[in-house]
């Protein structure tokens, strides 16, 4: 099946050209051939390319029937938004400590154990139904790629559990039996650690890609996550840290350190942490949704940008601290509070994804991508910050089909 979207207003492909890193194009096309992109162009030279690519190839793998046309009717386009931080597989809501919040109450980590309490308690089938709404949600908000966490089981049986239900819907599974110590353990914390990284890794890591750790305090030490990502490592994962959200510490220098994907959150972040992110691959993904829902600093993206840092944006969906799965709410909030550029929020929350995950594949608009695209119901992309909280997204594109 084959899909050309014409008359695009304004296209953001994400391949830099001439200084744009949204490689922004005017008047534009996109030819979609099963699940990849297979052109990118001008609407004047969409139904020639569409012809010439046909003729092109062999009779065996020329796609019966008429190619299906789409008009824009002028909106823009833009890549599939590539949520890199979210924990969406949990039981119960924890709507008394936001409201709690909002009357005052510091925000901490030890809230985390309630969500534990009924995670635990559901069953498979009510986690999944939970789940897939979860999906559905995101493919509505134009988000088709999305890593999710567990964190909520901080047992062997129900962290195995976690993990094998977000296999069924996203391979970008991230082990994170390290997100609290649970309350069986609150006065042996290193025996905890014993166990994530002993018999909780061993069942979990063959439904997971990445290893993670809360390394805060309240939560994890520097050393206790190490042995945490280490372990990981050990086992053919690939590591990312939470770190820097409720102050400052060496965690954001010992990820880096270990070649860690993504760092997340980075709320408190020292000069020498900024220097090591800058000069290496490691990703510094920022969660705009936390900062609003717990009314903590938001981090500042434009001294990042600045040095060098590259930025992605998530929404860290969860029941305690950001319970948004809206990429273009934390969009908004990253251009309005974290001195973002349209563009550079779009990009983070894309591109920037994409490079957290490690994928070359998604992220960006052009040949042999995946065919992951957001038609908007509006002109520019400036719109998902010019119009908060305005449903925009108008169809969404997920290797190629409909889904929102």
């Amino acid at each position: 099946m084959r899909t050309l979207i014409t008359n695009i207003g304004e296209l953001t492909t994400n391949v830099e050209a001439g200084g744009d890193p949204c490689g922004t194009m005017r008047d534009a096309a996109v030819l979609i051939d099963g699940e990849r992109i297979v052109w990118v162009g001008t609407a004047d030279e969409a139904e020639a390319a569409s012809a010439s690519l046909s003729e092109s190839e062999p009779a065996s793998a020329q796609v019966d029937g008429p190619v299906e046309r789409i008009d824009a009717g002028g909106a823009a386009v833009i890549p599939g938004f590539v949520d890199s931080h979210s924990h969406l597989v949990f039981g119960g809501d924890r709507a008394a400590e936001f409201e709690a919040r909002m009357a005052g109450q510091k925000y901490a980590a030890g809230g985390i154990r309630s969500t534990v309490a009924a995670t635990r308690a559901a069953s498979d089938e009510e986690l999944r139904v939970r789940l897939h709404a979860f999906i559905a949600e995101l493919h509505a908000q134009g988000t088709t790629t999305v890593e999710i966490k567990s964190g909520y089981g901080l047992d062997v049986e129900t962290e195995e559990r976690l993990v094998r239900l977000a296999a069924e819907v996203t391979p970008e599974v991230t082990f994170l039996g390290a997100h609290v110590v649970p309350a069986e353990y609150a006065d042996r914390p290193d025996d905890y650690v014993d166990l994530v990284t002993g018999s909780m890794l061993d069942a979990c890591a063959p439904h997971a890609r990445w290893i993670d750790a809360f390394c805060e305090t309240g939560a994890f030490t520097v050393d206790q996550s190490r042995r945490v990502l280490e372990a990981g490592i050990a086992r053919g994962l690939v590591p990312r840290l939470h770190a820097g959200q409720l102050g400052p510490g060496d965690g954001v220098r010992m990820a880096v350190g270990l070649g860690a994907a993504s760092v997340d959150h980075g709320t408190f972040l020292t000069e020498e942490d900024i220097a090591a992110l800058a000069a290496s691959e490691t990703v510094l993904t920022l969660l705009p949704g936390v900062e609003f829902s717990t009314r903590q600093p938001y981090p500042d993206a434009r001294r990042l940008i600045d040095a060098g840092v590259t930025v992605a944006i998530a929404c860290d969906t969860n029941p305690g601290s950001s319970f948004t799965s809206s990429m273009p709410f934390c969009i908004a909030v990253a251009v309005r509070d974290m001195r973002m550029t349209v563009a550079e929020a779009v990009w983070a929350a894309t591109a920037g994804g994409a490079a957290a995950l490690r994928r070359d594949d998604i992220g960006r608009i052009a040949p042999g991508m995946r065919a992951d695209l957001v038609l908007l119901a509006a002109p520019t992309r400036v719109h998902l910050a010019y119009r908060p909280g305005v449903p925009l997204v108008s169809r969404v594109w997920k290797d190629g089909t409909v889904v929102a």
